[in-house]
């Protein structure tokens, strides 16, 4: 049974069977009774496919609710409550979870029709909706992105799809950061699975959609996304929830004492269609077969220099890819097949941060 200080990591681009797999190897169900209500929350904050970078993929919660179901457990539900400028029953339906629902006889709770009840998180008073607080065990099931607001979304906001829509307005003009951390401390993930096949660049509504190729699962929210902020090229003090959630005693934020568990590497090098923004970003790259979880990051790790102003001061291109092996480069290198480049940095796949840091020294 997995412990709050690991963190499991799976590449690939079959959702269904990746998920199986790290399930299978964390043993979840060694501490769910079988007359737990499991509720599965999924990011479905617009009605737009998963493919736009914005909605977890269904075949990713398909693959959790076949293992749960093979285990014994048939009391399971999915529940979500997306912005207040869509309607969660459109999402249900635009996103597949509704042939979800039918093919496994999965209830779906659209919480934006429910009743709720005022909390208090600490000093911090927070309306909750009932039925993500009847859960037993709570499955919560984010996307890796980025945001228009607080930069990224991962564990810890995707428990904003558990308030009313009053309640989201008001996290808006409370400045989002310390009641999503607040938040947290009432409404608890038991386990976080996050969707990093298909997130997006910089939006929560996708449109820029950047392929990762990778499943990541965890205990500790706050461990996630500090994890998944390091994924996307992002300093943890960029991003103020997931400090102040630690502070509460939500969990840790500590990467560096994690155990990261990496049952496989990538070897993908199918791209999607390119968005005319990672096209754009794309330019700065000279690609050899590159595979999808590290090519994904490189592109994460451009935009973060492109805000900073720094990607302008590139001189020549970016080399990333296995076309790379054995090969002998003056220029930048990115991942361990392109060691014999005289400046590169190893990973497979390398994070964005640190893909970041190592440029910002050698422009």
């Amino acid at each position: 049974m997995m412990n709050k200080n690991q963190i499991y990591v799976i590449y690939g681009n079959t959702p269904k069977t990746m998920i199986k797999e790290i399930l299978t190897k964390a043993r979840i169900e060694e501490e769910i009774d079988k007359s737990a209500l499991i509720g599965i929350k999924p990011n479905l904050v617009v009605a737009k496919p998963s493919t736009s970078g914005a909605t977890t993929t269904p075949d990713l919660v398909a693959g959790v609710i076949e293992y749960l179901q093979s285990k014994g457990y048939q009391n399971i539900i999915i529940l979500e409550g997306s912005w207040v400028g869509d309607r969660t029953f459109r999402a249900f339906s635009v996103c597949g979870y509704e042939q979800l629902s039918k093919l496994y006889n999965v209830p779906l709770v659209d919480l934006q029709r429910d009743k709720y009840t005022e909390y208090d998180a600490g000093g911090v008073r927070i309306n909750v909706c009932n039925k993500a607080m009847e859960v037993d065990y709570l499955i919560n099931m984010p996307v890796l992105k980025g945001h228009c607001q607080t930069s990224m979304t991962c564990a810890l906001k995707n428990m904003k799809g558990c308030i009313p829509d009053s309640e989201k307005r008001k996290f808006h003009t409370m400045g989002l950061h310390k009641p999503i951390a607040y938040l947290n401390r009432v409404v608890k993930s038991n386990l976080i699975i996050v969707d990093g096949l298909m997130g997006d660049l910089t939006f929560e509504e996708g449109g820029t959609p950047v392929q990762m190729n990778r499943v990541f699962v965890g205990k500790d929210p706050v461990l996630i996304d500090a994890y998944a902020a390091e994924l996307m090229g992002f300093n943890l003090n960029e991003i103020p929830y997931i400090q102040m959630a630690e502070r509460i005693g939500v969990g840790s934020a500590d990467v560096s004492k994690a155990e990261i568990i990496e049952l496989n590497k990538d070897c993908d090098v199918r791209k999607i269609t390119r968005s005319h923004k990672v096209e754009r970003l794309s330019k700065y790259i000279e690609e050899k077969d590159a595979c999808s979880a590290c090519y994904g990051s490189l592109i994460h790790a451009l935009e973060r220099l492109d805000e900073r102003g720094l990607l302008a001061r590139l001189r020549g291109k970016i080399c990333i890819g296995q076309g790379y092996k054995g090969q002998q480069g003056e220029g930048i290198g990115i991942g361990v097949c392109t060691k014999g480049f005289s400046k590169g940095i190893p990973g497979c796949p390398p994070k964005a941060k640190d893909i970041v840091e190592f440029i910002e020294k050698n422009i």
